[in-house]
């Protein structure tokens, strides 16, 4: 048997008869274009290509619209044996697929070149237009934080100032604010220029700054970083960031730095020792010189569903323990909640709190952030694609149960209104507008594929007829009925429209020895399928007999599926 494939289309022959495939008339999907041929010789796709042939020649056929048919399916074969008898066109298509026949380029290329010497020669190609791409990549990164102080919803004094104008109003006031935005400039596939600035201001009081880093990667073990900046509150900033992999499990961060001031010149050095200490645990040693001179330890826990880091500082003047806990729901809105205890000599902070995806690109998150001397704190935060907003609101400098009672319930309130009132319907539009849109962009298509899916399907029943008459005299695999498409089984879902199509036909014809077997790839791309719901969830269904039983399995679009299986079959007493 021969199968290989053109574009998403198998061309197969067997020992019972040919597959038809259906042509595709837009642009495939580079990731189903390998070519599973390497075992067939140039003997085997001849044959091939003339069973395909003799089998689509438009003189085979006297019905106008089946001739039509088989005339686009005949040049598709004939396309695809020109790909696969040039040895540098095959060669090229087995290892990248059509975006590597359509990479510019190949036309100066010398001809009669081994494998090896076309994959450097693709590879020198893809690293032209990636560094054209690379002048194009900034990679902006910014925050956005405005401090709230609401403590007067707590700490009222009503009665000492209930005859002032006003005062029955509880005032709300922005204390603080800061922003800080980064680009990136790649000069060469190893120097990037970044470019970075900050302005702060807290209760009146300012300033800002602006910092210019050249970075190199030096190897693949290491890279270098030299750090220029200037800033209204404090002097000019000189500083020096090295990176380096010591063993495959050990790295090394080493940044110095001297801050230029009316005080004179302060140094400063940071360096971190990191180790992995099994596949999902990392040890970091910490340690800082300067200002704040302080020694660090701690070691982080990242798994699939948590995260746990515990941390110990010595240090002036700060130090302190620290544990946190955050535990990751395997959802599609990536939920996380999460908590800690801090301990030191400026006191205590407990915090807990949680996260979750709002929409594709945002992230919405609330921390309750409960401690003495500090107060309680809730704190907002919005992630939106490379941007940071976030909003510390300080409630109250004492331990009072009404506002950690707020600071925990209101925002949960909020959210759940926000998100059914707002989100839900939001992202249920949003999605509708895109699957309109897709429709729209591929009606043309799907209906030529429609078209040609349903000739294919009229080819193949001389091939059915065959594989069937030899399943029935072995009481082997025969498909009684099979649909493939969107069926709706919720009742929540009851007044969604069913979208599918009969492909009873092209499953028989995939049977081969009383057995069918599909890849883990989307069913749309099968000889006499096509796609009745674009962009929506598929699944196929089959109802079989094997051994005068009857079987039935429901298998997801991009799912593998074998049959028969004992655990398909349908129970007699049911």
């Amino acid at each position: 048997m021969v199968t290989a494939r053109f574009g998403n289309r198998p061309l197969v022959t067997g020992e019972r008869g040919l597959v038809a495939p259906s042509a595709p008339t837009g642009p495939v999907n580079d990731r189903s274009q390998r070519l599973p041929f390497r075992q067939a010789s140039q003997e085997e796709l001849k044959a091939a290509y003339r069973r395909l042939c003799m089998l689509y020649h438009p003189d085979k056929h006297r019905d106008p619209e089946l001739k039509t048919q088989a005339e686009r399916l005949f040049n598709l074969v004939h396309q695809a044996y020109e790909v696969l008898s040039d040895p540098q066109t095959r060669a090229i298509y087995d290892i990248y697929g059509r975006r590597g026949l359509e990479m510019e380029g190949w036309e100066v290329v010398e001809r009669k070149r081994t494998a090896a010497e076309i994959r450097e020669e693709f590879e020198r190609l893809q690293r032209e237009r990636e560094e054209r791409r690379l002048q194009q990549r900034t990679n902006p990164k910014g925050t956005i934080s405005v401090g709230i102080d609401a403590t007067d919803l707590f700490d009222r004094y009503d009665e000492e100032y209930e005859d002032v104008p006003g005062s029955s109003f509880p005032q709300i006031e922005i204390n603080k604010m800061h922003i800080s935005q980064s680009i990136e400039a790649p000069l060469t596939s190893t120097d990037t220029a970044i470019l970075s600035g900050n302005l702060s201001t807290q209760n009146g009081n300012g300033g800002g700054s602006i910092n210019l880093a050249l970075r190199r990667v030096t190897s693949a073990k290491g890279w270098g970083e030299l750090e220029f900046g200037a800033g209204d509150l404090h002097g000019p900033l000189f500083g020096l960031k090295i990176f380096r992999n010591l063993t495959p499990r050990c790295f090394i961060t080493t940044n110095c730095a001297l801050q230029f001031s009316s005080r004179g010149v302060r140094p400063g050095l940071t360096t971190v020792l990191a180790r992995n200490l099994d596949k999902n645990t990392m040890g970091y040693l910490q340690w800082r010189w300067g200002i704040q001179s302080a020694m660090n330890t701690s070691i982080v826990r990242d798994t699939k569903t948590s995260h746990f880091t515990v941390a110990m500082q010595l240090g002036i003047p700060h130090s302190f323990m620290m544990v946190s806990y955050q535990h990751k729901f395997q959802d599609e809105d990536q939920t996380r909640v999460k908590g800690s205890l801090k301990v030191g000599f400026f006191g205590t902070i407990v915090e807990y709190g949680a996260e979750r995806k709002i929409s594709r690109h945002s992230v919405l998150g609330a921390t309750v952030s409960v401690g003495v001397p500090q107060g309680v704190s809730l704190k907002i935060k919005l992630n939106r694609a490379s941007q940071t907003y976030f909003f510390p609101v300080h409630l109250t400098d004492q331990l009072l149960p009404s506002a950690v009672f707020y600071a925990t319930v209101g925002p949960l309130v909020i959210y759940f209104a926000m998100h059914r009132l707002v989100i839900k319907p939001y992202l249920r539009a949003q999605k509708e507008r895109e699957l309109e849109k897709q429709r729209e962009s591929t009606a043309s298509d799907i209906l030529q594929k429609k078209q040609e899916a349903e000739a294919a399907v009229r080819l193949m029943q001389e091939s059915v007829r065959r594989i069937i008459e030899a399943e029935e005299a072995r009481m082997g695999l025969i498909v009684v009925n099979a649909w493939y498409g969107k069926f709706v089984n919720d009742n929540s879902r009851k007044n969604e429209k069913v979208k599918v199509i009969d492909v009873t036909v092209p499953l028989q014809c995939l049977v081969k020895d009383s057995k069918l077997i599909l890849t883990e790839a989307s069913k749309a791309g099968l000889p006499g399928f096509y796609d009745p719901c674009v962009g929506e969830e598929k699944s196929l269904k089959v109802l079989y007999q094997f051994r005068g039983v009857l079987h039935q399995v429901m298998s997801a679009d991009n799912e593998a599926l074998r049959i028969p299986k004992q655990s398909h079959r349908i129970d007699a007493d049911g």
